[in-house]
């Protein structure tokens, strides 16, 4: 188990991403962010304590990053990006004894606008959720823009209508606006009980306690995600297309590794998935 012996995040200000062409990278060459010793490359946005982390909620070391369950908020990369495909690895950490409900946790994508923009928490984004039994599902967060208006965000996936009355993602399926709920992936149970270390009966994420890989690729206005090499979930007309790659602390401690941000058309590493 990591201890206090990684190194310290140096706390800086978190830099608000405008959500213009002008700061937006569309990568062409392959970028590792955990190779780096240090965190330089990233900003940090907590709800107890804005853009500083003197709990140290974000370390890294050799190449894997803490996000812990002591605040929460996300950890968000300096440039914007637009036309990438990006993968990354996740595992579980420790368990609070006091806690019922599903370890949680999300990469949230084009991360736009002013940080914690929504309820002093989030900013405005499309959060690929990491949540057990939910992986893949789609959410879209709405914060505000830089002039503190609400920011107009909104997604539409092809989904059909399960037993319980919930849309899923379907290739064939009808075309559907974001109407505030999440769009779940292809086979998220039906009636799921989202209670802690649960799984769904036809869950792709790797068992308790092993990595699991996420991809998120992101075309235009159009995002697919694949849990472990399965395409489980896509989004289309998203807006916004474009902008920060944040991973969530959202009260549960995970750790990440083999952040991978492509230009589109090259296939990912498999990384070293035990």
């Amino acid at each position: 188990m990591f201890t206090k012996c990684f190194l310290l995040l140096a706390t800086s200000m978190a830099l608000p991403f405008n959500g213009s062409a002008a700061d937006t990278k569309t990568p062409t060459k392959v970028i590792r962010p955990f190779d780096q010793k240090d965190l330089k490359g990233f900003s940090t946005w907590l709800k107890k304590t804005k853009g500083a982390d003197p709990q140290n909620v974000f370390t890294l070391k050799d190449g894997v990053l803490r996000c812990g369950d002591e605040d929460m908020g996300y950890l968000a990369t300096r440039d914007a990006y637009k036309d990438y495909h990006f993968k990354i690895e996740y595992r579980w950490g420790r368990r609070n004894p006091t806690d019922k409900n599903v370890r949680n946790s999300g990469v949230l994508l084009h991360g736009t606008g002013p940080d914690g923009s929504q309820n002093g928490v989030w900013k405005t984004s499309i959060e690929c959720q990491l949540a057990q039994g939910c992986e893949g599902d789609l959410i879209l967060i709405k914060g505000k823009k830089v002039d503190g208006e609400s920011y107009p965000g909104s997604i539409s996936s092809n989904t059909v209508i399960g037993e319980d009355g919930k849309t899923r993602w379907q290739a064939d399926g009808k075309k559907t606006m974001y109407s505030g709920k999440q769009f779940w992936w292809s086979k998220h149970q039906a009636f799921f009980k989202e209670l802690i270390d649960t799984r769904g009966s036809n869950d792709v994420a790797s068992p308790m306690g092993e990595w699991t890989k996420v991809e998120c690729v992101c075309k235009g206005s159009k995002i697919t995600i694949k849990i472990n090499g399965v395409t489980v979930n896509e989004c289309f007309d998203a807006n916004p297309a474009e902008g920060q790659i944040l991973l969530q602390s959202e009260g549960h401690e995970v750790f990440f590794r083999n952040m991978e941000i492509r230009p589109l058309g090259i296939a990912p590493s498999d990384g070293a998935s035990k």
